[in-house]
């Protein structure tokens, strides 16, 4: 197809929809729930925006459309009430006209492919599962081993029963494909299945026992894709991508490393490799850097030698991709997929006579053929609901229905649209548009980027100011001013001046304040803004950036001048002048699956020493800190239980306070910027008031069951709406000694209900509702209750 208004995939799509009787999401639906709930995500708003703006240009005309679009003198703001001002109607009425408009037209396009016999198949799964990558039967257990990706699982290798339809896990999978998954290889002999994880970084090269789920790195960073073993050798084959191009690799076992074969030339991009069952044959789908798609088979010895390797056959089926081709056992031809009708149909490829027949007929569309010794054709049939497993017997077809392309509809019904294309990228002349060469330095380009009034509080009183904000264009490096007054009150006139300025850049955060004040004091009951001087310093290095792994160290140094309050304590009276060292590590491996709104499986560790020195007294508070969290994912989808672990030793004069740590409270202010969920920090417990327990030795632990979030997709319009409540419960224990020595044992349990709001499509926005009961010794001590609007 020419872009998404005339690809196949997204006719397709709606196809399955209609066919299965599957919902359409309304405008609101689609941004509170379709982009969060689908196995296809952000993905569905280019679907079903495609389709809703061919739907205005066919009824309106293409004018119209684009009209919605501009911003002239007096039109409308927002979209829906720009909309109603270019159309005269109101969107969801436009909207829902075109889910009926698109029922008629794939009916009439289902009727088209049913014109001729339709492929009769077989489920082998119950539902259709989301994304599947290339599969492979295993013989031994009669199972597919493939790599699945669907809502409510973190995505994983695992083993479909052709039978029962029971899915097993095996392992799960580090930075996962959206439709693909990973690229999977099978040895069934060693009882191995092969794979790269992080597929948009650099790959590394994972093996894992099907029948154990062990799972063992071969190579990091290799940077391989489109993995297959060579039946003959059990050498693995792959294509590496570097510096924009791709080069055929064969990595010999026990696959610690590669030997780069031949490089294809710039902008031609094989991918689907595979081999022939006796290895003599390597074939792969061929992209051209003009367009064109081909699948292409090779001597493999042909390989290595000087110039080009040696072509047996190549299958062309334009204008659409063949992909997904592979050997049947016998090596003479190959099966694989193609949108060549407008629906994806599996094709048969004789090698010899490089003949092609097709040899089914779907209704939705066939992918990833897995011929069988039998004949029989495993494949993936596209469902609502996702890729579904299913085996038919292929046939050859000597007539198939072909299906109208809603984009060409348009273009028939306004053939002014040919001439609206841009043109060709080559004809842009890239160097003329290069204004500048050589080394960018961020500091030479700092510029003011923006200024503008603030409010701010400090110690209960409004203070209005003004900010300043500098950055270079890349915003390397960025300064941060602001400077308010509090005019009201009956605060000292020392106190009524406030100025903060700020210097940061990918490592380093210098921050000076006089009399900090901060906007959220206006919400407490948290109070960030801290009487007197204060000069920081904070150095931060990522050594770990592997998403989702990463760990970070950090160290600070801070002085304080004039302190009423101790600067992490607002409530605990504070020597007048404090020097502050701290060295850290915080080290982090989370995971959620699709559908879920916050962290369902990993674990983190955090680990903290700090150095306070009291100038006045001349006395040293040293201090250490260990944290640990660790989470499982529960048999509901989207739930989770994670406990949270963490304790610390303090030394010094017991009765100066900068020797103890201090707890209580949910620590969340009325409106906040901060996570919502801050009963899981260390300096939180619930049930008690901020600051309450002082320790200077404490062991704490907290519970956390996190259920299904409730989802809607209709609770609100588009300028404010809300897509979930997301419910937890959580209880703790923690065991201290005081500063005057003695022992005590403190527990909570609570609940925490966040409902996640959004204004004007992409503002987020939680309000939290909670409430936890403390417990002193055993003894309760009280209820607290929480309400926190979190904004921005």
């Amino acid at each position: 197809g020419l872009g998404r208004g005339q690809g196949a995939y997204d006719e397709m799509v709606f196809r399955a929809k209609v066919r299965d009787n599957d919902r359409f999401f309304s405008p609101l639906g689609l941004e509170s729930e379709g982009t969060a709930i689908d196995f296809q995500v952000g993905v569905n708003d280019y679907l079903y925006g495609t389709r809703f703006f061919s739907y205005l240009a066919l009824k309106y005309g293409p004018e119209k459309a684009v009209d919605w679009l501009r911003r002239p003198e007096r039109s409308k703001g927002f979209y829906a009430a720009r909309f109603r001002q270019v159309f005269g109607l109101k969107l969801d009425k436009v909207w829902d006209d075109w889910i009926a408009y698109e029922h008629q037209f794939q009916e009439a396009n289902l009727a088209k492919l049913r014109k001729y016999p339709v492929t009769d198949a077989t489920p082998l799964s119950p539902r259709g599962l989301g994304s599947i990558s290339r599969g492979f039967v295993d013989a031994k257990t009669n199972s597919l081993i493939a790599a699945f990706r669907y809502p409510g699982a973190i995505g994983f290798v695992g083993r479909l029963d052709l039978t029962s339809g029971k899915l097993t896990k095996l392992q799960e999978i580090k930075g996962m494909m959206l439709y693909r998954v990973t690229s999977l290889a099978f040895d069934p002999d060693a009882r191995t299945a092969y794979y790269p994880e992080d597929n948009y970084a650099f790959r590394d090269i994972i093996a894992v026992n099907v029948d154990t789920g062990k799972k063992r790195k071969l190579q990091k960073d290799a940077r391989i894709g489109d993995l297959v073993i060579d039946p003959a050798d059990k050498s693995m084959w792959g294509i590496r991508h570097q510096n924009g191009f791709a080069t055929l690799v064969k990595i010999p076992a026990p696959y610690s490393s590669f030997n780069q074969i031949h490089t294809f030339k710039y902008g031609q991009t094989p991918f689907d490799l595979d081999i022939s069952p006796d290895g003599a044959l390597i074939s792969a789908s061929f992209g051209e850097i003009n367009g064109d798609q081909s699948v292409r088979v090779w001597q493999t010895d042909s390989f290595g030698t000087d110039g080009d390797p040696e072509e047996v056959a190549r299958l062309s089926l334009p204008p659409s991709t063949p992909e997904g081709f592979v050997f049947a056992p016998d090596g003479k031809s190959m099966y694989g997929t193609s949108y060549y009708t407008g629906a994806s149909n599996v094709f048969r490829f004789d090698i010899a006579t490089q003949k092609f027949d097709a040899v089914s007929n779907a209704t939705t569309g066939f992918f990833r053929p897995i011929p069988q010794a039998d004949g029989s054709l495993i494949a993936y049939d596209y469902s609502g609901q996702g890729l579904r497993p299913v085996r038919f017997k292929p046939e050859v077809k000597e007539d198939l229905g072909t299906v109208d392309l809603l984009g060409t509809r348009v273009i028939a019904e306004h053939p002014e649209l040919k001439s609206w294309g841009v043109g060709s990228p080559a004809k842009v002349q890239l160097d003329e548009l290069i204004t500048n060469r050589g080394k960018y330095r961020p500091s030479g380009r700092l510029k003011l980027a923006g200024m503008y009034p603030i409010v701010e509080g400090y110690k209960g009183a409004v203070s209005p100011g003004y900010y300043f904000h500098f950055e270079d264009p890349m915003q390397f490096k960025q300064i941060n001013a602001s400077f308010s007054v509090s005019p009201f009150g009956t605060m000292a006139t020392g106190d009524r001046f406030h100025a903060t300025a700020q210097f940061k850049d990918q490592n380093w955060d210098i921050r000076a304040q006089h009399n900090g004040a901060d906007f959220y004091d206006l919400f407490g009951p948290v109070q960030r803004s801290l009487r007197g001087n204060n000069l920081s310093v904070r150095y931060n290095k990522s050594r770990i950036y592997d998403p989702p792994r990463q760990m970070d160290l950090w160290g600070s140094a801070a002085i304080y001048t004039g302190l009423e309050r101790l600067p992490n304590a607002q409530n605990v009276p504070s020597p007048s002048t404090v020097g502050s060292l701290e060295l850290g590590a915080k080290y982090t491996d989370t995971r959620k699956a699709l559908g879920g709104v916050d962290h369902e499986k990993g674990f983190e560790w955090r680990a903290l020493a700090d150095l306070d020195y009291d100038v006045d007294a001349s006395l040293s508070f040293p201090k250490i800190y260990g944290g640990v969290s660790y989470g499982v994912p529960m048999p509901m989808n989207n739930s989770s239980l994670w406990l949270y672990a963490s304790g610390g030793l303090g030394w010094g004069q017991r009765l100066n306070p900068l020797a103890a740590y201090y707890f209580g409270a949910f620590r969340n202010n009325y409106v906040d910027d901060r996570p919502e969920k801050r009963y899981r920090e260390m300096e939180s417990f619930p049930g008690f008031d901020i600051d309450e327990i002082s320790a200077r030795k404490f062991a704490k632990v907290t519970g956390e069951f996190n259920l299904p979030p409730l989802r809607f997709a209709e609770l609100g319009a588009p300028a404010f709406y809300l897509s979930y409540i997301r419910p937890a419960v959580f209880a703790g224990a923690m065991f201290t000694e005081a500063p005057d020595g003695t022992s005590r044992r403190y527990q909570d349990v609570g609940g925490q209900l966040d409902l996640n709001f959004t204004v004007a499509l992409r503002l987020p926005m939680v309000l939290s509702i909670g409430a936890a009961a403390g417990f002193d010794n055993g003894h309760y001590r009280k209820t607290e209750w929480l309400a926190s609007l979190k904004i921005l």
